[in-house]
């Protein structure tokens, strides 16, 4: 939470009723959006902030609707253009806690860019990126991170595109604060936005969201009670791998390959077994690649948790240091000088 924000301490506490704005929801009966909506609205009163202080900006598509639904301050962008605005806005105020809410295909496709360089900037902000593996807006296209072979309206024949995995994606921009929840596990999903609102940086949390009109049943392998605990590892720092019906199986690491073993009578135990640690980027690289496809015999379990998180210094601080630099220097600022720099041309 950044240092600035004005923390409320006076007022009556706000509840998760006080955030419910006058606007009709329109999403699709039974659709992920209302689950993440429900915990962000129970969550955000905790925080302790004013309503004032607090702006929801988004882009395009169907959680990015988001914004009308929050009785706070916000923004439904452009395509795309979610981060960038949200940039522009914490620079000019930093004090504001700035909640960004985009998709896989708004964050992914033409936002792409945008995201991986508010990432590696590190604003402090919280992105909520809703995955549902499709184009839900417009009727059902393939997105970024559609599986190969995804049959849609756009890809009649199956995608022969290789899907983007957003939580890798986001180790390579550099990214401060990483971390994967899901729609149907609230309990896990606000405690992942709790740790991600702390966070001061760029908190980066996808969440795994049921489209159940377009894509229905994509990851239900990972969220019913049949197939959660083989198909899912909860990490937590300082904790061991470990999964299964029984909590019977775990992953070690051979070097830096990691092994699937078996816990119960047998030769390993879980002091053999992987910890994890959130601050070693190395190893949050290897669990970022258990993005195996669910079919494929000896897969790896999907991580849901905090992958990585580690402490550096926020664009927006570093960029008023320097306004402040400017204005001060000898007293007063000179623009002019600033402007022509240190190489200076005398034509005859």
């Amino acid at each position: 939470m950044s240092e600035n924000l004005t923390v409320n301490t006076e007022r009556p506490k706000m509840t998760s009723k006080d955030l419910v704005s006058d606007q009709e929801v329109r999403w699709c009966p039974g659709c992920g959006d209302y689950s993440i909506l429900k915990q962000v609205q129970t969550v955000i009163p905790e925080l302790g902030l004013n309503r004032e202080d607090i702006v929801f900006i988004s882009g395009i598509g169907c959680s990015s609707r988001f914004p009308y639904y929050m009785e706070t301050y916000g923004m439904h962008s452009i395509h795309g253009r979610a981060t960038a605005i949200a940039s522009g806005l914490k620079a000019a105020r930093p004090e504001l806690s700035v909640w960004i809410i985009t998709g896989d295909g708004d964050a992914l496709a033409i936002g792409g860019n945008h995201f991986i360089h508010i990432l590696r900037r590190n604003f402090n902000v919280t992105i909520l990126l809703f995955n549902n593996q499709i184009y839900g807006l417009t009727k059902g296209q393939y997105s970024p991170t559609s599986e190969e072979g995804k049959i849609t309206k756009s890809t009649p024949a199956g995608s022969i595109d290789h899907p983007f995995n957003p939580i890798a994606l986001a180790m390579g921009a550099e990214g401060s604060f990483i971390a994967r929840s899901m729609d149907r596990d609230p309990a896990h999903l606000k405690e992942m936005l709790r740790r991600a609102n702390v966070h001061k940086g760029t908190s980066f949390l996808e969440i795994y969201q049921n489209c159940n009109i377009f894509n229905d049943g994509a990851f239900e392998i990972f969220t019913e009670k049949k197939t959660k605990k083989q198909e899912t590892i909860f990490v937590e720092n300082g904790k061991p791998l470990v999964f299964g019906a029984n909590q019977e199986k775990g992953v070690k690491l051979d070097g830096f390959k990691p092994v699937i073993v078996d816990i119960v009578d047998s030769s390993n135990s879980v002091n053999d077994l992987w910890i994890h640690d959130e601050h070693d980027r190395v190893k949050a690289g290897i669990l970022s690649r258990f993005f195996d496809n669910p079919a494929l015999e000896n897969h790896f379990p999907r991580p849901f948790g905090v992958f990585y998180t580690e402490s550096r210094s926020c664009y927006e601080d570093e960029l008023n240091k320097q306004i402040e630099y400017a204005v001060t220097k000898n007293g007063k600022g000179n623009l002019d000088k600033l402007l022509r720099g240190k190489q200076i041309w005398e034509l005859a």
